[in-house]
């Protein structure tokens, strides 16, 4: 009895270790986010390349970490491999040396299954959040606003002062102004962030201590502004259109001029968007070029945050940086309206601030002359060495408004002087400043451009500078300044002067390459459609791409110029939101006389998603040169995307909800807000932080949350 009675004494003393060691295994399965499942072979694997963006090409060596345990090293071909990986959601953090570091979250792994997870890394120091490995290490999502939180929901932190966007109806002082009220951040309503701010992004973000011009709503009733309508560009078949040839564009006067909008609690009139120049405002972290090349390309492809079925790929082109010491001496000429419509507090005072800022600049090897015109053209003051400076603030101190408009005839003047003191190798530019509002002598916008045609052929660059509101000739302006080989910036305040004149000199001023053009061929095989996002009024023929006759854009020092295909790969169901009707059948010819288009099956390239080829020519040169990048068809999810693309999408998405684009898809304020708000990077200058707030005040005033006046 004894013997039966221990016998089930151990035999319970057994089980219960058992199942002590059972719960235990399944605490430490649990606490190491396995499941009971995983430790019987619940697991899966994810494979992946990593890329570099700046050449397109296979980064080997990049180490690949999932916890604290598991980790690859990409190899030659830039693949890896991780396994086992236990079913389940997970993270990546993606590094290599060198390069900004990549972390992807929500990773759905399943039992026997192989996932797919691609990166580009983009070549830098890596300025991601100090807490970024740690939040990897214990395995625990990264934090991040919602794609569907509302633009008033909670914050982490309410750090907004009084005065601020829930006042907008209330005081003037807080939403009107361009100066800043005390203790605010950002310009003229404070930023509303999506997550706190550090103390060192507070101070990026505060005024300049330059005086802001105040900024008057427009008289609707008396709005004679002009803004040429564009149609945004649509899908094109691949078979049918490989090729997309386009100009580029380093303006971004849409930008400012939309931002003047959203101060004033207006929404933008839709032509006066421009998607390529709002993208192009910002400044993008692009490896600078290497040997000769005056600029480096860079590519990346992703995922399209508007639309899941399609991709989206990202070309950056990055000018060479030009110490202010080694540029060439400049033969500056600046060009003034001083006509009565420039007799207000944001044109002729904020344009005398400007130039003010610009001649604090000039070394005394530059020289300075100054035209004027309104009734008449005159020269008010002869050309002036960089060092008299007092002489050169003395003129435009005494400039007064009055009179009509005789901008013809000052553009001829300028021409003529800047000829007369051309400087050869040196920077020889006229810099026009005026609302647009030409009415007397040569006026119309067709002769103006023929002559602006005709005076660039002599080797000097024009820049434009746009002032004013309510009988603002945009369209004008930028055509001037296209077909001007030169630039077009939109002054809406003394900070952003600032920035065009001082901030950005050297890309303003000093061209380093001059009708630069981009020529895409898209690889049919892997390409169904595709859709260039703005540049619509700077396209060209494909025959364009290697006529050398051919005028197309500049880009200065330092510039940034970026442009964005959206893609419809192959076995995607597609249907052209434009609804483009059919054609009729041909009368002289039959379907079946009509040759097909032949695909041809290149080895090792078929798997290619297409060729960027980029022609330009020196400053002083006349025969182009031409630099050719593929790109691979792998993309990789948008958590994987770099910085620079995740914001330039943000930045395209919402260009095309103010456009109100039929090829928006499922854009949104939200969606827009969430990506700006991960990709703001180090933004020194605050211009990332504004952007966010310019987006909820676009998006309070078409919930009718702020009035529009």
């Amino acid at each position: 009895m004894k013997t039966i009675k221990r016998t089930r004494f151990t035999y319970l003393v057994g089980a219960a270790l058992f199942l002590a060691g059972v719960i235990s295994l399944g605490a430490i399965a649990f606490a190491s986010n396995f499941s009971l499942n995983t430790l019987y072979g619940s697991v899966g694997t994810i494979q992946g390349v990593v890329l570099n963006t700046a050449d397109s090409k296979p980064l080997a060596g990049a180490k690949v970490r999932l916890g604290k345990t598991l980790v690859a090293t990409t190899d030659a071909k830039g693949t890896y491999t991780l396994h086992p990986v236990p079913a389940g959601i997970h993270s990546l953090t993606i590094s290599a040396t060198d390069f900004k570091r990549v972390l992807i979250t929500d990773i759905t792994v399943k039992k026997d299954s192989v996932t797919l997870i691609n990166a580009w890394l983009s070549p830098g120091i890596d300025d991601s959040n100090d807490d970024l490995a740690a939040r990897d290490e214990a395995k625990q999502p990264p934090v991040q606003t919602s794609p569907t939180q509302p633009w008033n929901s909670q914050r982490e932190a309410d750090t907004r002062p009084p005065g601020t966007m829930e006042e907008l109806d209330g005081g003037r002082a807080s939403s009107m102004n361009g100066a800043a009220p005390p203790k605010s951040i950002g310009f003229g309503h404070d930023v509303l962030l999506s997550r706190k701010p550090s103390s060192e992004m507070l101070r990026s973000m505060k005024m300049s201590t330059v005086a802001q011009q105040t900024s008057l709503p427009v008289d609707v009733e008396h709005n004679t502004e002009e803004y040429a309508h564009q149609n945004d560009n649509e899908y094109l078949l691949a078979t049918q259109n490989p090729l997309s040839t386009f100009s580029i564009d380093v303006d971004n006067a849409a930008y400012s001029n939309m931002r003047r909008y959203l101060t004033q609690r207006q929404m933008p009139p839709k032509d006066a968007i421009r998607s390529e120049e709002l993208v192009n405002y910002f400044r993008y972290d692009y490896p600078q070029p290497r040997g000769t090349e005056p600029f480096s390309v860079n590519t990346e492809y992703g995922a399209c945050p508007w639309n899941t079925q399609h991709k989206l790929v990202h070309i950056g082109l990055q000018g060479k940086q030009i110490p202010l010491s080694q540029l060439p001496a400049s033969n500056l000429v600046f060009l003034i309206d001083v006509s009565g419509s420039m007799d207000s507090p944001e044109k002729l005072p904020l344009l005398k601030d400007a130039f003010t800022m610009l001649t604090k600049q000039l070394r005394p090897q530059d020289r300075v002359a100054i035209v004027v015109y309104a009734g008449a053209a005159g020269v008010v003051l002869s050309p002036t060495d960089g060092s008299d400076k007092n002489r050169i603030f003395a003129a435009l101190n005494n400039l007064s408004a009055g009179g009509s408009t005789a901008g013809g005839e000052g553009i001829k003047l300028a021409y003529h002087l800047a000829r007369q003191y051309f400087i050869k190798g040196g920077n020889n530019r006229v810099i026009l400043a005026t609302d647009g509002d030409f009415n007397v002598g040569t006026s119309s916008e067709g002769d103006l451009v023929r002559l602006i045609e005709k005076e660039r052929e002599s080797g000097v660059f024009l820049t434009v500078l746009g002032f004013g509101m309510g009988n603002y000739k945009d369209s004008k302006m930028e055509k001037l300044a296209d077909k001007g080989n030169g630039n077009y910036a939109y002054i809406d305040n003394a900070r952003e002067a600032e920035r065009v004149l001082v901030g950005q000199m050297q890309g303003t001023l000093y061209t380093i390459a001059k009708d630069v053009k981009i020529q895409v061929e898209f690889n049919p095989s892997q390409v169904q459609a595709y859709r260039l996002i703005g540049y619509e009024n700077r396209l060209l023929a494909k025959e364009d791409f290697n006529n050398d006759t051919k005028d197309a854009g500049e880009i200065g020092a330092g510039h940034t110029v970026t442009a964005l295909y959206e893609i419809v790969p192959v076995g995607v169901a597609f249907q052209n939101p434009s609804g483009n009707g059919s054609v009729d059948a041909l009368k002289y010819q039959t379907t079946q006389q009509q040759k097909p288009l032949e695909i041809k099956i290149v080895p090792n390239i078929s798997t290619e998603l297409m060729t960027v080829k980029i022609r330009y020519k020196e400053s002083d040169g006349t025969v182009s040169k031409l630099l050719e990048r593929p790109v691979p068809n792998i993309d990789a999810p948008l958590q994987a995307a770099s910085q620079n693309f995740k914001f330039s999408a943000a930045v395209a998405e919402f260009a095309m909800i103010l456009r109100e684009s039929p090829f928006k898809a499922q854009a949104s304020y939200n969606q827009v807000l969430s990506l700006a708000s991960e990709s703001l990077g180090k933004d020194t200058d605050g211009y990332r932080a504004e952007f966010i707030r310019l987006v909820e005040t676009a998006q309070m005033l078409t919930s009718g949350v702020v009035r529009n006046r």
